[in-house]
């Protein structure tokens, strides 16, 4: 699968005083109307924990400039560890953690959820939207970020 060239983006939520994120290329839109979005987590992962129990998540895609974001939440700092320490989130409907520097951020409520072996699929009912930086995304390619080229 590391030749599927993905954008990148960071999947959060929060349950009763804790809230986490990790970083997820397993992301996708499959509706319009009404709006609808995939995720998949793998079910040991504590953010899927934090979904399952809250049944919401926030999504956060990336700008080319969130490399070190990105490798922040995909797990260089341990998975019990704060990784929003030093970071100002912010909130939109449901509570769910965004971070600043995105391209667009997503709030979405637990539409339902689908067993896919190791993983969870959700589906979530975006909530709000929120447009941010006006920028290139990262993206992910062969186990590397990639920058498009503009000629």
């Amino acid at each position: 699968m590391r030749q599927w060239t993905t954008g990148v983006t960071i999947v959060s939520s929060r349950w009763k005083e804790e809230q986490h994120g990790m970083t997820v290329s397993s992301f996708t839109s499959i509706s319009l109307d009404p709006p609808l979005v995939a995720i998949s987590l793998a079910k040991n992962a504590r953010t899927h924990r934090l979904v399952e129990s809250s049944n919401i998540f926030g999504v956060t895609i990336l700008s080319e400039s969130q490399q070190e974001l990105s490798e922040r939440f995909a797990g260089r700092i341990a998975e019990n560890a704060d990784r929003f320490a030093g970071l100002e989130p912010f909130y939109l409907i449901t509570g769910a953690p965004l971070l600043p520097g995105g391209l667009v951020w997503l709030d979405c409520q637990l539409e339902s959820r689908l067993d896919a072996g190791s993983n969870t699929v959700f589906l979530g009912r975006v909530l709000a939207v929120q447009n941010g930086d006006d920028a290139a995304p990262l993206l992910y390619y062969d186990r590397n970020y990639q920058k498009i080229c503009e000629e």
